[in-house]
């Protein structure tokens, strides 16, 4: 009942200050005639007004600061407006936290997750760069704030403290125009006046640097820097972001240092990318064969050798290896150092017993599977992405834990090589993040194609037996089924290669993931060491972590100068069953759950010539864009080689591209690349100018002599 009635007061509060007209009592005129007769009330009811104001998060908050300078003075407005604005933010804190708490919750999402992940990670320091540099409005941020963990105590002294700098910049302001005699070109442009607003303008990069540095001395308390260096940069793995990152030092005639336990090339040369890719396609011709008879062409039964492509798997990492080698890096001006690297401090890497110092650190040292602890799962042996490689003979049964893109393209590569695949899922679809009418079409076909898919399962066990293996599989903890299985792969995911390096010892922040915390320059919190790849994340696709190295690196080599924020706005990916999934921007999934209206058309290859000539039309092109506009928010596609079809929405959405110009561009004939023009006549389609046709369809019959 008393929440109730504090949230009818302040209802009828807001109510009254906008009906009548609250913000024409802020002029400075009453203000500055009661000021004269009567300093001590004025300053009185300026506060509390300043105070109402504040804490009820109404607007005005910046124009009432510029007036207490104009009216007060510097000093006196500087420190009337210091604690009203402190006692207000406040008092709206805690009104958020006790009373309008759901309000909030579901009015502020979106600055929610930001700032409960800045508090998480560095607490009160987070608010004061908050009242520092206001990266949210400051009335949002008194009332998201109320749902954090932070105490109301805190919460005052960091925001008295940090809007001290800003509020002396607006005071001041108000101070230089409280000054203004005449307002005339002369009266205006006064030193004074300009200097003031020259101030508030640039006030948000000071407070931005002062910020920055602050933090950089925070990353490296306690530690003392080198007075000279082995290296320029010193980059840990040689993966794809590790690769590119000092390929990219190298090529500036940096002196760069790259240190590599393993082979070089990373996962996707040796255990990912690569050798999927060669067992993809070799599993292709197992289908190309027996679908052989569709075209006209009579051939037995295909022959598998499994041994045999597994060798060829090996021969093809061993032909790409030169790309990535030592000898090659070597030769580009790179010193290659094969050993185990643990940071010791922000400057310096024990390498086996040798300390190497270097005045960046860049940490690319990838992902490893994820093998859940499931009971009884060591007694089956389980293979992941790493071993599976050395895989001799064909599993008769083979389990495929994991529905994602890993698990979805060898599900189907190992069904077509002859294996019998059950592919199992905990989520209620394959593929959880595409949308799911696409992943309907391709389940379908690995369905058909023999694999066996469940989904919203969950494996609990497993049990060794002689002529086989067991896995209990339960759905919402009930519905238990047993599964028999010759081997089980497992494909749930990948966690960040951040254990043995040195990064708990230094402080180096860690995501809830298990990813290295990174800013948007790929800094981690300790200034001086980047990440990329997928230690840093959020993607795990080897084309992200060269996206990311190259700005890990060129900041890492050049930030003092210029800093490069990464971008993920154009970021393709696919998946390589059969038929492909690509997909660059949103897709609806996406579009729902951040909020964004779309317009979605559809064009499916059933229609397509060349897909019909080809005996592959199982597939459609699926475009999001702004309602009522060409500009393209988001591209799938599920078809033949979608992965190739997506390059022309990449290049349409990086270089804002609408939909006309796709339409418009000549595509040749027949192809498959027609589908996006013919996506494109789909949207067209739906946006001509039903009225002016009407109008030229008159016009044509009165020129046939037709009324």
């Amino acid at each position: 009942m008393r929440k109730l009635v504090v949230l009818l007061i302040l209802g009828l509060a807001i109510a009254a200050y906008f009906y009548f007209d609250g913000q024409q009592y802020l002029s400075v005129g009453i203000f500055q005639g009661l000021y004269q007769q009567q300093p001590w009330l004025t300053a009185l009811i300026y506060f509390a007004v300043y105070l109402l104001v504040a804490g009820l998060s109404l607007p005005g908050a910046a124009v009432l600061t510029i007036i207490g300078g104009m009216i007060f003075g510097f000093w006196t407005g500087l420190v009337l407006v210091s604690f009203a604005s402190s006692i207000g933010a406040t008092l709206a804190f805690f009104v958020s936290r006790f009373i309008l708490r759901d309000w909030v919750q579901n009015k502020f999402a979106q600055y929610l997750g930001s700032i409960n992940q800045g508090m998480e990670k560095q607490g009160a320091f987070y608010l004061f760069s908050l009242r520092l540099i206001p990266l949210f409005p400051f009335w949002a941020i008194n009332l998201v704030m109320g749902l954090t963990i932070i105490p109301g105590t805190t919460f005052y002294w960091v925001s008295q403290l940090g809007m001290l700098a800003g509020t002396a910049v607006f005071v001041n302001a108000g101070v230089s125009l409280g000054a203004v005699e005449e307002f005339s070109t002369a009266g205006i442009l006064t030193p004074d006046l300009i200097l003031s607003f020259a101030l508030l303008a640039a006030f948000p990069f000071i407070a931005r640097h002062f910020i920055g540095a602050l933090q950089r001395r925070r990353g490296l308390r306690g530690h003392y820097r080198p007075k000279q260096f082995d290296a320029n940069l010193l980059v840990v793995g040689a993966g794809s972001a590790g690769l590119v990152s000092a390929y990219i030092a190298a090529t500036v005639k940096a002196k760069v240092m790259l240190v590599e336990k393993a082979s070089m090339g990373g996962d996707c040369l040796n255990t990912g990318c690569v050798p999927s890719k060669a067992l993809i396609r070799a599993a292709k011709s197992v289908k190309d064969i027996e679908t052989a008879g569709q075209f006209g062409v009579q051939v037995g039964s295909p022959n598998v050798d499994f041994a045999k492509v597994m060798r060829r798997v090996q021969e093809v990492i061993t032909e790409i290896e030169p790309h990535d080698s030592i000898e090659r890096f070597t030769n580009l001006g790179v010193d290659c150092i094969q050993g185990n690297a643990r940071l010791l401090s922000p400057w310096k890497v024990d390498i086996d017993g040798r300390v190497i110092s270097a005045e960046k650190i860049i940490l690319a040292t990838g992902a490893s599977p994820i093998v859940p602890a499931i009971p009884g799962i060591d007694q089956v042996e389980p293979l992941t992405s790493e071993n599976l490689w050395q895989l001799q003979e064909l599993p008769e049964r083979l389990l495929i834990m994991g529905g994602g893109a890993i698990g979805c393209e060898l599900a189907q590569a190992f069904q077509r090589l002859g294996a019998q695949v059950t592919l199992v899922d905990a989520m209620s679809q394959l593929l959880p993040r595409e949308d799911t009418d696409i992943v309907a079409r391709l389940t379908q076909q690995l369905t058909d194609e023999g694999v066996r898919v469940l989904v919203d399962y969950a494996v609990t066990s497993f049990n060794r037996q002689p002529s086989g293996h067991i896995a209990v599989l339960s759905r919402s903890g009930a519905n238990t089924i047993n599964v028999e299985f010759d081997r089980v792969l497992v494909a749930v995911g990948r966690r960040a290669n951040t254990a043995g390096f040195g990064l708990q010892e230094l402080g180096v922040e860690l995501n809830a993931d298990g990813t290295v915390v990174v800013d948007s320059y790929l800094r981690t919190s300790c200034p001086t060491i980047f990440a990329c790849g997928d230690v840093a994340g959020p993607y795990q696709l080897t084309h992200a972590a060269g996206h990311q190295a190259w700005f890990a690196g060129v900041n890492a080599l050049f930030g003092q100068f210029k800093k490069f924020a990464v971008n993920y706005k154009v970021m393709p990916q696919t998946i390589y069953t059969d038929p492909q999934l690509a997909r660059v921007g949103l897709n609806e999934l996406e579009a729902a759950e951040q909020g964004i209206e779309v317009e979605v058309t559809e064009y499916d290859l059933a229609d397509l010539d060349r897909a019909i000539a080809d005996g592959n039309a199982n597939g459609v092109v699926k475009v999001l864009t702004a309602p009522g506009t060409d500009r393209i928010l988001g591209a799938t596609i599920l078809g033949p080689q979608a992965g190739e079809l997506l390059t022309e929405f990449v290049t349409a959405i990086k270089f804002n591209l609408g939909l006309n110009k796709i339409l418009s561009t000549i595509h040749s004939y027949p192809t498959l690349s027609e589908a996006n023009k013919y996506v494109a006549g789909e949207w067209k389609r739906k946006h001509v100018p039903e009225r002016l046709l009407l109008w030229v369809e008159k016009y044509y019959r009165w020129k046939l002599g037709k009324p």
